[in-house]
């Protein structure tokens, strides 16, 4: 992985001076991808994903403990037990109506073979994989591309309508506006092969800015 991440870096820094100077400034990156061997991996990272929508992320893990502990062990419940269980008990650790339906189609797409499991998602580019589970209730672009990202490894993903994306690219490139998203799109075609990368680098620069004014 690091190997992988100086070649992104080098490439980063030739392609875009002002990015390569908030990579100076970040140091090393410290993208990581969150790779589980289990075979329902990737329904278990949609359902996480679901959980922290909206919601800050020490609130979303509080859910996610409660909805745990409505299984043996605490352990991460298969699509079939996560459909068996009554909306009442799902509702009472903390998710909301839409939630509780956007679980039940992950489930149920996942029976149903639309959610691949680790191993066949693996062999799949990421534009199909984003047509198929956005094709999901609940289930949005920003949500796939965070699995990508942070669960697949995926190099080459630019979330556009990411808040944090767009935050730190108008800090770093000092606009006084969010870029658009085809803006943002068009500016990161110099990125690839390593637009998950700048999206790493474009997260710290919100990092950055609140250690300078705190």
């Amino acid at each position: 992985m690091a190997r992988v991440h100086t070649t992104a870096i080098d490439h980063l820094c030739r392609a875009d001076k002002t990015l390569g100077r908030l990579i100076k400034k970040v140091g090393p990156c410290g993208l990581r991808a969150e790779r589980n061997g289990h075979p329902h991996a990737p329904f278990a990272a949609l359902v996480r994903a679901v959980a922290h929508q909206q919601l800050a992320g020490s609130a979303a893990n509080a859910i996610l403990g409660r909805f745990l502990a409505l299984f043996p062990k605490d352990r991460f419940p298969s699509p079939e037990q996560l459909l068996a269980e009554p909306e009442e008990r799902l509702r009472a650790v903390g998710f909301s109506r839409a939630k509780v339906a956007a679980l039940r189609d992950i489930a149920a797409k996942t029976v149903e073979g639309v959610v691949p499991r680790a191993r066949a998602i693996g062999k799949l580019d990421d534009a199909i994989i984003i047509e198929r589970l956005t094709a999901i209730r609940g289930v949005g672009q920003w949500t796939v591309e965070m699995l990508l990202i942070f669960h697949l490894g995926r190099p080459d993903v630019l979330p556009v309508d990411d808040f944090g994306v767009r935050k730190g690219f108008a800090l770093t490139y000092r606009l006084n506006d969010l870029p658009k998203p085809r803006e943002l799109l068009a500016h990161g075609e110099r990125w690839r092969p390593f637009r998950s990368v700048a999206s790493w680098y474009l997260w710290r620069a919100i990092d950055l800015e609140r250690k300078k004014q705190g």
